[in-house]
Parts: C-alpha cells; sequence; structure tokens
C-alpha cells in the first residue's frame, strides 16, 4: 500500500506478555506471547508506508512498537477507548481516514480493501469468520464514533456508523477476518500456518517438539 497522508493505521495491543487467556489451554505463556508478537509483527507489515499508531501501555509492546518506527499511544485502558485514542492520534498527523486493526491477523496482507474512503462519511467495516467480531474496519478521524467491540461487536459497530451519520460498507475479506480468539481458531491457524504457531519444547527423552 502506498504511503499517503490521507490515511493511517492505529493497532491496539493490550500486551504481548499475557497473550490471549482464551488460548492458555493450548499454549503456554511464553508460547501465546510469541504468537501475539508473529501476529502482530504481520499486521504492521500490512500497513506498508501508512503512519502506524500502536495503543499500548505494555513495556514490550512499546519497545517493539518503537523498533519498528510506530507512534505510541498511552492504552486508556479498554479496546473501545484504545481504539478512540489510535484514530485521534491519527487525526492529529493529518490522516484523514484510520484503519483500527486487532493484532492478532495471520493472513493479513494489506489494508486495500478498506483503505479507499479517504475523508468520505462511510464506515467500512470488516465481520470476523464467525460474522461476530469487527478485526477490522475504518472511519473517518472527522466523526466521534462510538467503538463497541466484544461478542456482536460487528451488528453494534453498523448501528454506531448510522449513529454517526455515516454510510456503512460491509467488506467480507478472508484474510482480513480471520482472527485467533479461540481454541478452534489455533487448531485451524495450526492447520493452514504451521510454522506461525510457535512450537513447545521439546521434552527430556522426546525426539520431536509437539504443537
Amino acid at each position: 500500500m502506498r504511503r499517503s497522508p490521507a490515511l493511517g493505521v492505529a493497532i491496539p495491543i493490550r500486551t504481548f506478555a499475557l497473550g490471549n487467556t482464551r488460548l492458555a489451554t493450548g499454549l503456554d505463556d511464553e508460547r501465546r506471547a510469541a504468537l501475539a508478537e508473529r501476529l502482530a509483527d504481520r499486521v504492521h507489515h500490512a500497513a506498508g508506508d501508512a503512519p502506524v499508531v500502536v495503543v499500548t501501555s505494555a513495556p514490550e509492546v512499546v519497545a517493539w512498537a518503537r523498533a519498528r518506527g510506530a507512534t505510541v499511544v498511552p492504552d486508556p485502558g479498554s479496546l473501545d477507548g484504545a481504539a478512540t485514542a489510535g484514530v485521534a492520534a491519527l487525526a492529529a498527523i493529518g490522516c484523514r481516514r484510520a484503519v483500527v486493526a486487532h493484532a492478532d491477523l495471520p493472513f493479513v496482507r494489506d489494508f486495500a480493501p478498506v483503505a479507499h474512503d479517504a475523508g468520505r462519511p462511510v464506515a467500512v467495516l470488516v465481520p470476523c469468520h464467525h460474522d461476530d467480531g469487527t478485526p477490522v474496519l475504518s472511519v473517518p478521524t472527522d466523526v466521534a464514533f462510538g467503538f463497541a467491540y466484544g461478542p456482536g461487536s460487528f451488528r453494534r459497530h453498523a448501528g454506531a456508523a448510522r449513529t454517526a451519520g455515516l454510510a456503512v460498507k460491509v467488506v467480507r475479506d478472508p484474510d482480513l477476518a480471520f482472527d485467533v480468539d479461540t481454541l478452534d481458531d489455533l487448531a485451524d491457524l495450526s492447520r493452514r500456518a504451521p510454522d506461525l504457531v510457535p512450537a513447545a519444547p521439546i521434552a527430556t527423552g522426546t525426539t520431536a517438539a509437539l504443537r
């Protein structure tokens, strides 16, 4: 994606150190943290030359973001607040449209499918592969958009867009829709992209690492 001052990407990341606790029975703490960083790398890379704002207060994520040239904004304590803070930071540097992306998108390649409307009054929503969440969306930065993450967020975000006076564009893109929230998602990722899932340590007396 070519650099454009009209577009920026906000990536809220609470932490790498604890990772997604819903995956705890499938991966230990260390492997969850490693997976979280690998997936965040993919999301950051997908931004291309667009400005990136990482919303976090976790020291390991701050170091990761700064090493990649991203702007760091403190995490206000909730995903909704983090998305709002990321959009505000992008507006402050002149971006007319903000892409807000979850950090756990293993198959993301770029954000072109949600990046075409610049400052037009359009909210572009990507429903997750369960048709429930909103792993990626983009909104104009000059509109007060009411972020509403959590179960059922896709429908709430469609409602928030209409409340804000925005048209709604739904993009069903499998590369943007797949996020790793559940053990079933992790199992699917292990089948489709096994190199992304950190291997378990080799136990004494074994000859191969188990995933």
